[in-house]
């Protein structure tokens, strides 16, 4: 399996963003003393930071920035 290319975390972090704004446009509703919560807007921030994170790292990589390594296990 391929890894993750900036289009990739770019296409993610575009739909995180959309979600975020549907959440705050309406996040819950209340209907005969029953209330329903679409999504937890804390989550949704969570994954934007992610994706950020990565399009950032994606970007930087592509542009021929710094290497980034990762050490598992040492």
């Amino acid at each position: 399996m391929a890894g993750i290319t900036l289009a990739d975390a770019q296409a993610q972090l575009q739909l995180w963003l959309a979600a975020s704004t549907k959440v705050a446009a309406k996040q819950s509703y209340s209907i005969a003393g029953r209330s329903l919560t679409l999504a937890d807007l804390a989550d949704i921030n969570q994954q934007i930071k992610f994706w950020d994170d990565k399009v950032k790292l994606l970007s930087r990589a592509a542009s021929g920035g710094r290497r980034v390594r990762y050490v598992v296990g040492e």
